[in-house]
């Protein structure tokens, strides 16, 4: 009985770390696209949105290889609008 209360505890830990790993990911890409300026990120914006109408035109014609990249794409362009949002509050407020 005590072997399996361990097997348990040992499950569970395993499985909070890799939940905090995960959440590492996604804020360090938010902390990396903070370290940018407006006008870094404004370019980089432009970019995806770029790359985003090309991976739906090819999509469109059957000719996407990568389909995964375009829900990917989706996610960081929507990052890096909130933080543009984000660093437009604070100077408004400042």
């Amino acid at each position: 009985m005590a072997k399996k209360v361990a097997k348990t505890a040992k499950a569970s830990k395993s499985n909070a770390k890799s939940k905090m790993i995960a959440s590492a990911k996604t804020s360090s890409k938010a902390d990396d696209f903070r370290a940018k300026s407006a006008d870094e990120l404004n370019d980089q914006l432009v970019g995806m949105k770029k790359e985003q109408f090309n991976l739906r035109f090819q999509r469109a014609n059957g000719q996407a290889e990568n389909t995964g990249r375009i829900r990917v794409l989706r996610r960081d362009i929507a990052r890096v609008q909130t933080i543009l949002n984000e660093q437009r509050r604070a100077s408004a407020k400042a």
